[in-house]
C-alpha cells in the first residue's frame, strides 16, 4: 500500500517544530507501524535527509518506548497494544497518517516523535521501592496472600510506563500510572513499612512534575496498552487521604 505520512519534526527541545508530509511507499499488510517508519528513514537516509526520530526499544509490547499518537490516540486505532504492536493491515491503501509524540508540559520533545518521560523515572524514585533487610531468600509459601490479592497487585504492576495515559488525558494527568505503581505495594505485606509515605511521596512528586489532576472522564484506561484499571486511582486517592491522620513519626514507626 502506499500511504501520506504527516509527521511532527523537531529539531530540539527548545525549537517551534512543524508537520511534515512524507509518502510510504510499498508498505506491506503485515509490516509493524515501527517497520513502515523504518522504512521512510531508509528512503530519508538514502536522500541524505535527516530520519524521523523515534523512541523504541524491545518492539514486542514491554518496554513502553514506542510512545507516538497516531490519528489523535495514542498508540493507533487499535485497543490494548502498544504502537510495535500495530501492523500497517489497519490501515488502507492511499489513508494519510498524521504522528505526533506524546503531549504534555511534563513530556518535553527531545526530538521529532521522541519525548523525555524522566518525570515517571523521579516519580518512582519518590517511592516506588520496598525497603526490607533481605538477608536470606525467603521461601515463596513463607508470605501467604490470597489469590486475589496477589492476582490485582500483579494487573496493577504490568503498567509498562508508557505514558499512553499521559497523552489521552486532556490534562495530561499521570494519576493512571502513579496509582498503578502505589497499588502494587499496597496490595502486598512486603509493601506495608512504607504504605503511606509512599502515597504522600509518590503524588507529591507527581503535583511537582506537572501533570493535571484527573479529569473522570476514563480517557486513560481507555487508551491503555496493558488495560490498567481506574479502580487503582481509587485505591491511591484512598492511600493518600489516609496517610494525612498519620504523624510523619507514626509512619515510621
Amino acid at each position: 500500500m502506499n500511504l501520506t505520512l504527516k509527521v511532527w519534526r523537531q529539531k530540539n527541545i527548545n525549537d517551534k517544530g512543524q508537520f511534515v508530509t512524507y509518502q510510504a511507499k510499498d508498505i506491506a499488510d503485515d509490516m509493524s507501524f515501527l517497520e513502515m517508519l523504518d522504512v521512510v528513514n531508509e528512503d530519508l537516509t538514502r536522500k541524505g535527509e535527516d530520519p524521523i526520530y523515534f523512541d523504541h526499544d524491545c518492539r514486542e509490547g514491554i518496554c513502553g518506548m514506542c510512545s507516538l499518537v497516531i490519528n489523535g490516540r495514542p498508540h493507533g486505532p487499535k485497543y490494548g497494544i502498544t504502537t510495535c504492536q500495530l501492523h500497517m493491515r489497519s490501515f488502507h491503501d492511499g489513508q494519510t497518517i498524521v504522528i505526533e509524540p506524546w503531549r504534555a508540559s511534563a513530556f518535553p520533545v527531545l526530538k521529532d516523535l521522541a519525548v523525555d518521560r524522566t518525570a515517571f523515572d523521579r516519580i518512582q524514585q519518590a517511592g516506588g521501592y520496598v525497603n526490607i533487610n533481605t538477608g536470606g531468600v525467603p521461601d515463596a509459601n513463607t508470605i501467604p496472600i490470597p489469590k486475589r490479592v496477589a492476582d490485582e497487585a500483579f494487573e496493577s504492576a504490568t503498567c509498562i510506563g508508557c505514558g499512553a495515559c499521559v497523552a489521552a488525558c486532556k490534562n495530561a494527568s499521570a494519576m493512571l500510572f502513579v496509582s498503578a505503581k502505589i497499588s502494587q505495594f499496597a496490595l502486598l505485606p512486603q509493601g506495608q513499612t512504607e504504605r503511606y509515605e509512599r502515597a504522600q511521596a509518590m503524588v507529591d512528586q507527581m503535583d511537582a512534575e506537572g501533570f493535571g489532576n484527573c479529569t473522570n472522564t476514563g480517557a486513560c484506561e481507555a487508551e491503555c496498552p496493558k488495560g490498567i484499571k481506574l479502580t487503582n486511582i481509587a485505591r491511591m486517592n484512598r492511600e493518600y487521604f489516609t496517610a494525612k491522620f498519620f504523624r510523619q513519626e507514626d509512619i515510621h514507626a
